[in-house]
């Protein structure tokens, strides 16, 4: 479905994560019941219901994985690192939803999503007028990155750039692109894009570098895009990585919003997994649930990553808790 390796089914990294957010208010669930509880050892059947919500990652099973813009070293000056910076000074995790539904769910192009965007937000006030020139802003082979890479293009073009943008594909073809001058910017992912280059650099079996914390990861990031000749903005409060999503229906009859109590109240033969199939072995997926939070489920079911079987599984009531990304539009709550 996308074009990256997220984290949290990937091979490598530390212990890691933000707390994702939660949606609220499930068509037909009116909230009014006494959660249940299942007896111990039973789990927690599936609850079908539309509306899905990310559980909280309250132990950071997860790593910092925030939209960063990456940039060319060469083609990196104040003025454009600037202009780009506004944009992640724009975006938090619920106007990335948002923005995704509008693409994936209401069917507008990625340009009308961030021109709306940009013009509902107040974009480009303020941007000051760089050296000009042309400038390609790459993008991944989904609609996310597609979005990030039109709301660059708009940033770019106020401070005074010819932009295009053109999309590429994967990171492994966007990456020596990038490195190469090739394209100028791309939105990144800023635990993702450390462990890429670090692995890059030294391995597969590399010490992970990402964190929990931002701040962390992010300089691990830019000292390994210094040996990369590549320059990184500012992180957004924004979030792309992987989420544990349940109905809203399950939520409520459960009495469950963290990863925590999803552990204390769920552990048991009727909790159905859903996820990719690597997700068995991964250690930011099931092993991870079972490590971190002590979560014990009855079944896996064999899905996809983040996509519609996933959540199709969610919603029909196949599964009870699905492996989706933190910025999905399904968390869109209007």
């Amino acid at each position: 479905m996308r074009a990256r390796t997220r984290l949290a089914i990937g091979a490598v990294s530390a212990v890691a994560g933000a707390a994702l957010l939660t949606g609220c208010g499930d068509a037909g669930s009116s909230g009014t019941d006494a959660p249940q509880t299942s007896a111990s050892g039973a789990g927690c059947a599936p609850v079908a219901g539309q509306q899905l919500i990310a559980l909280q990652d309250d132990k950071k099973l997860q790593n910092s994985d925030n939209v960063i813009p990456a940039v060319n070293s060469k083609a990196a000056n104040p003025q454009l690192i600037a202009a780009l910076d506004k944009v992640s000074a724009a975006l938090d995790t619920p106007k990335l939803i948002q923005l995704n539904k509008a693409v994936n769910e209401d069917r507008k192009t990625p340009k009308v999503a961030a021109e709306e965007f940009a013009s509902a937000n107040n974009l480009t006030a303020g941007i000051a007028k760089g050296p000009g020139g042309d400038i390609t802003v790459g993008a991944g082979n989904f609609a996310e990155s597609q979005i990030l890479g039109e709301l660059y293009r708009i940033a770019l073009t106020a401070a005074g750039y010819q932009v295009k943008v053109q999309q590429i594909g994967n990171r492994e073809l966007y990456a020596p692109a990038l490195e190469k001058g090739e394209i100028q910017v791309v939105p990144e992912y800023a635990a993702t894009m450390a462990e890429f280059l670090n692995t890059k650099a030294n391995g597969q079996n590399a010490q992970p570098v990402s964190s929990p914390d931002i701040n962390t990861t992010v300089t691990a990031l830019k000292a390994e895009g210094d040996k990369a000749g590549l320059t990184f903005g500012t992180p957004a409060a924004a979030q792309d990585q992987n989420a544990f999503a349940v109905t809203q229906a399950f939520a409520d009859k459960y009495g469950v919003r963290t990863l925590s109590e999803l552990a204390a109240k769920c552990s048991g033969s009727a909790t159905v997994l859903g996820g990719p199939p690597e997700c068995e072995q991964r250690p930011f997926c099931k092993p991870g649930l079972e490590k971190t939070y002590g979560l014990s489920v009855g079944k896996f079911s064999s899905l996809d990553q983040g996509g519609p079987l996933t959540k199709s599984g969610l919603r029909d009531g196949s599964i009870s808790v699905g492996l989706i990304f933190s910025s999905d539009g399904a968390f869109a709550t209007s």
